[in-house]
């Protein structure tokens, strides 16, 4: 046990953990960092892991990925062999599911989490995301609304320096840019042709960030610059320790040794992602808190939410080829972020994020490709919840989650018209949808999926399929311990604090009452600081 508690720990250092140690750090408190993984170093970016010429279709790697461990990770949709060793091993940390609702659980255990996985798109959400549940009649509202994290996004964006445009749309905000971001020759022609024909319809390009030279996310280094911050990696939190409606400390173990420890605290927060964190929270039951701790609303682990998932691939006949796009500096490991989203411009019930032209076609007359990814809100539901396996535990002896996400009617309804809406937009802009796939399952026109991949790999690819394209494919995933209004119906209050547990806060995305259209993170790393300089204002006070 440690002699002296910590002012805070912090648990886990991806998108909300990093920015919970910056501002606590920067507040003057002195933090302790829990990772489960491990630090992150220049082997991991090593240019020899990159391709010179990625293959069309990764079956291959994506096999020789799973045989190690990842059976689960490699059903990424877009995961990529250079990048595997940033994928969790499922076979130290299984999950559960029903046997009629599959969910894929993508997750990263090092240093920076899924920080090094994602697409490094940061979209803001509008009010739309906020008061949809009690417009829709499907769940609480929002305890706070768009103006509350208004100036929070703008610090995250002014922090990471974000590439975008200001395009004036009510369903999209604009945020904070440090330069533009360019379309390509095909994605400027589409967004002409679309507006012009739909002018409710709008076309935008990414807001994103550049991938931190130094590799390590600038929260993270300014947090370290203050010397306030002690990181302990392999560290697996196991279960919070708490005497009446305070946490007292955490209990871990020490993933490459075996040996467990409590560490003591004043303040807790928790960033571990959606299930990981609600997990913890299952797994610190007590005597006095027997459902979980935080849990006497019994909404703990219940609301869990993905969004919608599709995919979409095909042509561009009205341009040729493929053009670069150049408004950001290239990266040698990573790939460029750029593209486009499609969206409505008051409010949507799904967005399409792609690209158009970026790809290389094999021929310099063949039409630009294109590809879209779409998601759909999910809708709040209380039998959509993450509970504790009663048999199966994971490497270290931790019961393991069991995770119930299923598509309702009104799901199910929102993904055929997300499919109709993508088709009608693109076919009718002067391009041809070849591919689509969804949970309903996979159709093919004109030239199909991947026309100019071997037939042995394109076979594989669409027997693959259903097992890549099922809930969780969106990695969006939210809810498990929503903010509310209410401690009767809600897990935390309006600054993400324990309603339960006065010296807990809950920053990650289990924190979300509802799934949202667009990515999680920016939204994430807003709340995080704005939850965590209340933690530091309750405390001075």
């Amino acid at each position: 046990m440690s002699a002296e508690p910590y002012d805070a720990i912090v648990v886990g250092s991806g998108a909300s953990g990093s920015f919970a140690a910056k501002e606590l750090c920067e507040q003057g408190l002195n933090v302790l960092m829990l990772e489960a993984g491990r630090k992150v170093g220049p082997e991991d970016f090593d240019l020899s892991l990159k391709p010179k010429k990625p293959p069309i279709i990764n079956i291959v790697e994506r096999a020789r990925h799973g045989a190690l461990g990842r059976w689960i990770q490699v059903r990424s949709m877009f995961f990529r062999g250079m990048l595997g060793h940033f994928y969790t091993s499922d076979r130290d940390n299984p999950y559960t599911t029903p046997k009629d609702a599959p969910y894929i659980w993508i997750r990263g255990r090092q240093e920076g989490g899924r920080l090094h996985l994602f697409g490094r798109v940061l979209m803001r959400w509008s009010d739309d995301d906020f008061k949809h549940n009690c417009r829709s009649g499907c769940g609480v509202d929002w305890p706070i609304c768009y103006d509350d994290l208004e100036p929070y996004y703008t610090e995250v964006e002014t922090c990471l320096g974000i590439y975008g445009n200001s395009d004036g749309i009510k369903s999209m905000p604009d945020g904070h840019y440090v330069a533009q971001q360019g379309l390509t020759e095909a994605e400027e022609n589409f967004k002409a042709r679309v507006q012009r024909k739909w002018p409710e319809r709008r076309v935008l390009g990414w807001r994103s960030v550049l991938p931190p030279k130094s590799r390590v996310y600038k929260p993270l280094e300014d947090a370290l610059a203050t010397s306030n911050l002690t990181i302990r990696y392999h560290a697996v939190a196991e279960k919070i320790i708490s005497e009446g409606n305070r946490a007292t400390g955490i209990q871990v173990i020490d993933a490459q040794t075996g040996v467990r420890s409590t560490i003591l605290g004043k303040h807790f927060v928790l960033c571990a992602s959606p299930i990981e964190s609600v997990r913890l929270l299952l797994n610190s039951a007590n005597e006095e808190h027997p459902n979980g701790l935080g849990n006497s609303s019994d909404s703990l682990g219940r609301y869990f939410m993905d969004q919608l998932p599709l995919l979409c691939m095909g042509s561009y006949p009205p341009i040729k080829g493929h053009t670069t796009e150049d408004s950001q500096p290239k990266d040698p490991f990573y790939q460029n972020g750029g593209g486009i989203f499609v969206t409505e411009a008051d409010q949507s019930e799904f967005v399409y994020q792609g690209s158009i032209g970026r790809a290389p076609t094999d021929q310099p007359d063949e039409p630009s490709k294109l590809m879209f990814f779409g998601f759909g809100r999910m809708q709040p539901d209380p039998d959509n919840r993450i509970t504790i396996d009663p048999v199966k535990r994971d490497r270290y002896g931790i019961p393991v989650p069991h995770i119930r996400c299923k598509m309702s009617d009104q799901d199910k309804t929102t993904l055929k018209l997300q499919e109709d809406l993508i088709m009608d937009t693109v076919n009718n802009a002067g391009g041809q949808v070849e591919f689509l796939g969804t949970t309903n399952g996979i159709r093919e026109w004109g030239r199909g999926i991947y026309p100019n991949a071997h037939p042995i790999a394109r076979f594989l690819f669409k027997r693959f399929f259903p097992m890549v394209m099922q809930m969780g494919a969106a990695i969006h995933e939210t809810g498990g311990a929503r903010m509310g209004k209410d401690p009767k119906t809600s897990v935390l209050n309006k600054w993400g604090q324990s309603w339960d547990i006065s010296n807990l806060y809950v920053t990650d995305a289990s924190a979300f009452p509802s799934s949202g259209v667009s990515g999680t993170t920016l939204t994430i790393m807003a709340q995080t600081i704005r939850a965590c300089r209340h933690l530091a204002g309750q405390r001075k006070g």
